[in-house]
């Protein structure tokens, strides 16, 4: 599956560290302002449905908001206890520099500092290890309870949905929602209690050491914030621009990539990869574009911070002088300034990160609010179908405003093959999708034997049909294994049973290592017929009173389809068969053919009574075969 889209925004930022960040009271930047975000439609019910999956946790969310809160506290305090061991060594320097009696560093007292400092570095990264540790349990938990929901709850949707949703959607959903939810529970929620406790605790800080100091700091974040929104409003558009075009990108290698046998067969090699160089240079130039307005930000960040250091420096120099502060508050004061404006970003980032996982949550939740099949009614034994279908007065419409089929009225006898034609559109799959109840009828009933299919649960109903589709579906396993995917329980021996009925039996055999050779994802590694043969093989082995062939024989070859023919009628014998058929030359031994206009059935019987009435059947088949074979058929 490829992904069309640009990427979600990567608003997640470390957890700052007492004394980190780059030069400047900005260190890290703002990135995360930069990039456009996607927002829920309901933000504020998402959120709350979201957290409510914690509500066994809340004495666990407890222990991670203390041991993030001390794990913080620990860190802000760190740089204090630096700036005293600075202070004494400073003040031992100058006493022994002017002799003064008993002057000298204390090297006792800078030790206690260092051990004192290096307990709460160590205490920090324990708190920090617990609450990591702690919030990564939960948030997979939570996920992990979600993913359960979701996967329940696509096994309960109808037919309806799947038909109305692209299978990328749905994937989309259940992969990368999923992840971007998964990395924003374990990570932003801890680094936003972090980010409020850190820029609160280096204003106390600050303010502690010197007010004077931190309003000189404070007067230089409007102007970083200004500078910030301006440059973030600009590269909006460019990180748009970007999106869209490697998402076109995406498509392009998409495209290219799964058709590659048609772009060769028709010689556009060349003009495949000059439209790749043509958006390739597209998105690098709006890449370029983007990635430089929004490093300009660093450049004018590092020139705000640095006025503010001149006036941290100027300002904490008078106050030495005057010995309102210590030497050791200046070092300490700058750590906590560069520190000042992170908690800000991160949390500008953590918001990003946060909006666009409440996006991907209301998906999650769209798909759990999705309404289900209708309940099943209790059964308490599974009846014995004889194979009597009869369609009374059934209505259908896939949309409102438009109808498909009205009041339909056939019989179908246990044992008869009845065959379904007509052009696309006809309503020939519909039958079938009806008769499974991946869609309930509008108006009408269907009866099996008498009884209405809706008085059936449906898993007892569809063990009652066979069903082999023109596009054939395996999974990634053994040969054996998608044979006896037809019926739980089945022996090797039913399964090779089965494939020789199929006529499969002889190229299982040529395979390297039988029916245990292992397909792979898309079963490419054997013939579309080959793989016709397995699922016509899974059918027969499940051996229902009901089948439903729809064009089984289409991707075969003529004489492989000939031997199908055979095997299928020897096991249609006693059997209802639903045949839905292109090429008129495979039910020509049908018991009953219903051709169909628009959802109705404007003529039925068999083969040769058909012909002879020069209708619709006889201009289909005419449209398949010569004229003259046609008056053949019919004047005989």
């Amino acid at each position: 599956m490829s992904t069309r889209e640009g990427g979600r925004p990567q608003g997640g930022m470390r957890r700052m560290s007492g004394g980190g960040g780059g030069h400047g009271f900005g260190g890290g930047g703002p990135m995360g302002l930069a990039r456009p975000v996607e927002k829920a439609k309901n933000a504020k019910g998402t959120a709350i449905r979201l957290v409510s999956y914690f509500r066994s946790s809340v004495p666990i969310l407890a222990v991670i908001l203390a041991a993030a809160i001390l794990s913080t506290v620990f860190s802000i305090w760190s740089p204090k206890i630096l700036g005293n061991a600075t202070t004494v060594l400073f003040q031992g320097f100058v006493a022994k520099l002017r002799h003064i009696p008993g002057g000298g560093v204390d090297f006792k007292q800078v030790l206690r500092l260092m051990i004192e400092l290096g307990a709460l570095y160590v205490a920090s990264s324990v708190f920090s290890w617990v609450q990591q540790y702690l919030m990564a349990g939960v948030a997979q938990r939570t996920v992990y309870t979600i993913r359960r929901q979701v996967m329940e709850k696509l096994t309960r949707l109808p037919v309806r949905f799947f038909d109305e949703h692209p299978h990328g959607e749905v994937l989309s959903r259940f992969v990368n929602d999923f992840d971007n939810i998964s990395s924003t529970l374990q990570q932003s929620l801890t680094q936003f209690v972090t980010a409020i406790v850190t820029f609160l605790g280096v204003i106390v800080m600050m303010l502690s050491i010197s007010p004077l100091m931190t309003l000189a700091v404070v007067v230089t974040l409007p102007l970083s914030f200004v500078v910030t929104m301006l440059i973030a409003k600009r590269s909006q558009k460019y990180f748009l621009e970007r999106q869209q075009r490697l998402g076109a990108l995406n498509g392009h290698v998409e495209e290219m990539f799964t058709g590659h046998v048609i772009v060769r067969a028709f010689g556009h090699e060349q003009r495949s990869v000059d439209e790749f160089n043509q958006m390739n240079d597209e998105l690098a130039d709006s890449t370029w574009k983007a990635q430089f307005v929004t490093g300009i930000i660093m450049p004018l960040m590092n020139v705000i911070g640095n006025f503010g250091y001149v006036l941290v420096s100027v300002i904490g120099g008078v106050l030495v002088v005057q010995r309102s502060i210590q030497i050791g508050d200046i070092q300490a004061f700058i750590q906590y300034a560069r520190q000042f404006s992170q908690p800000i970003t991160q949390l500008a980032s953590i918001s990003n990160t946060i909006q666009s996982a409440l996006a991907s949550s209301e998906r999650v939740f769209e798909i759990l609010d999705e309404p289900e099949e209708t309940a099943d009614p209790e059964l308490m034994e599974t009846p014995a179908a004889e194979g009597h279908v009869t369609f009374d007065e059934v209505s259908f419409r896939y949309e409102p405003s438009r109808p498909l089929i009205e009041e339909m009225d056939i019989e179908v006898r246990s044992g008869e093959t009845v065959a379904i034609v007509g052009p696309t559109g006809a309503g020939k799959t519909t039958l079938v999708n009806l008769l499974m109840r991946f869609y309930d009828v509008d108006a009408g009933r269907i009866l099996l034997d008498g009884k209405d299919i809706r008085t059936l649960p449906r898993s007892v109903l569809r063990r009652m049909f066979g069903m082999v589709l023109q596009d054939t579906w395996l999974f990634h396993g053994t040969v054996r294994d998608n044979i006896a995917y037809g019926r739980q329980g089945a022996t090797a021996q039913e399964v090779e049973a089965a494939a020789r009925a199929a006529r499969a039996h002889h190229f299982i055999r040529t395979l390297p290592h039988g029916y245990d050779t292992v397909l792979n994802e898309e079963a490419s590694n054997i013939s579309q017929g080959q793989r016709q043969l397995l699922t016509i093989a899974r059918a027969l082995l499940s051996d229902p009173p009901v089948l439903i062939l729809d064009e089984a024989t289409s991707s075969v070859d003529t004489r492989t389809e000939v031997a199908i023919q055979e095997a299928m009628h020897h096991l249609m014998q006693g059997r209802t068969s639903f045949v839905i058929a292109h090429r008129l030359s495979t039910i020509r031994g049908a018991d009953h053919i219903l051709v169909m206009q628009h959802g109705r059935v404007v003529e039925q019987g068999r083969h040769e009574d058909l012909l002879r009435r020069h209708g619709p059947y006889y201009e289909l088949y005419q449209s398949q075969f010569a004229g003259q074979e046609i008056e053949g058929e019919s004047a005989s």
